[in-house]
């Protein structure tokens, strides 16, 4: 059964409504079939006008939706004979961070990215995409072996942020986020990041840091969650909407920034709606990135990346 957000409430008796018109017969009354072809206009109209204006606090929860496609579901779908891996050769396993090595579209290609889960079981199983630091060395991990052998590193970002527990903080926590993010620098081969849900804060910007960074049409992308942002400026997470305009971290606002490179529309109504397209529109993206920078000299393409980002930082003050 599909879960609707509190905006879409009207959209949602709609669909109610349609729903039951199945289970009825024509009756002399009424055409079923007509009065259902009508209402899905409407549906489609609906939705039109509602995604067309979301409000960036919209967008923070079409970006959490629980039904939007997930890491495991994007690799299932566009990477062919995946061969996962496990831990960071240092302390253990981090199913926060999922990865490995198999085919996308003729190219072997490494594969590296951030899952919450897709149920209770999984959810905690996957920490809610929250990483500790093995997480990030399990992902560098995966760095040096696609340079390594010179493959193309694709990465996929959907996490609320690093976790934060005093047990991450011990073993090491921001010097792991950092030596991620310097060991992207470092590569020699193309690296394409796509942020898929929720770019959260160091934890995503840490398997980010690529030669283009693509971003889906409702995800988001802050150096901190709107609540958190709220409680440290007005002591109240219940400022939330409000921080989410001052952080511009939607898709829109990150491209006229130039944070991102594209990007990737999805369907009506949110991925959510219709995973299996979406996947399909992000796998062209990633093929159309791919494209424009496996060709050129890994050094080169090291020295663009790092003035890429060197880029981000500068204010233009004098």
């Amino acid at each position: 059964m599909r879960t609707f957000l509190d905006f879409e409430k009207p959209i949602a008796e709609l669909e109610g409504k349609i729903e039951e018109l199945r289970h009825l017969s024509d009756d002399g009354d009424l055409n079923i079939a007509e009065e259902i072809g009508r209402l899905q206009t409407k549906v489609d109209r609906l939705l039109r006008q509602t995604y067309a204006k979301l409000t960036p606090w919209q967008k923070v929860q079409v970006a959490r939706h629980a039904e939007r496609p997930h890491v495991q579901q994007i690799v299932s779908t566009l990477i062919d004979d995946f061969v996962p891996l496990s831990g960071d050769r240092l302390y253990g396993e981090d199913e926060a961070v999922v990865g490995g090595i198999g085919r996308f579209r003729g190219y072997s290609v490494v594969v590296a990215g951030q899952e919450k889960g897709t149920d209770t079981e999984g959810r905690m199983r996957h920490n809610f995409g929250m990483a500790h630091p093995e997480g990030y060395r399990k992902a560098r991990r995966l760095m040096a072996l696609a340079d390594q052998f010179g493959l193309p590193l694709l990465t996929f970002v959907d996490t609320p942020g690093a976790y934060p527990g005093i047990e991450a903080e011990e073993r090491g926590q921001a010097e792991a986020i950092a030596r991620c993010i310097d060991s992207s620098l470092q590569l020699r081969i193309p690296v394409i990041c796509s942020i898929i849900g929720e770019g959260g804060s160091g934890g995503a910007i840490a398997v980010a840091t690529g030669d283009r960074i693509l971003m889906m049409e409702h995800a988001i992308y802050s150096v901190i969650s709107p609540e958190g942002c709220a409680s440290i400026l007005w002591r109240s997470a219940e400022r939330a909407a409000e921080a989410a305009e001052a952080l511009r971290l939607t898709a829109e606002d990150l491209a006229k920034l130039r944070v991102i490179d594209r990007i990737v529309a999805e369907p009506l109504g949110g991925a959510h709606r219709e995973p299996k397209a979406a996947i399909a529109g992000l796998g062209d993206a990633v093929e159309a990135a791919l494209h424009e920078v496996r060709s050129i000299d890994g050094s080169a393409l090291r020295a663009r990346r790092r003035e890429k980002f060197l880029e981000m930082g500068k204010t233009g003050l004098s």
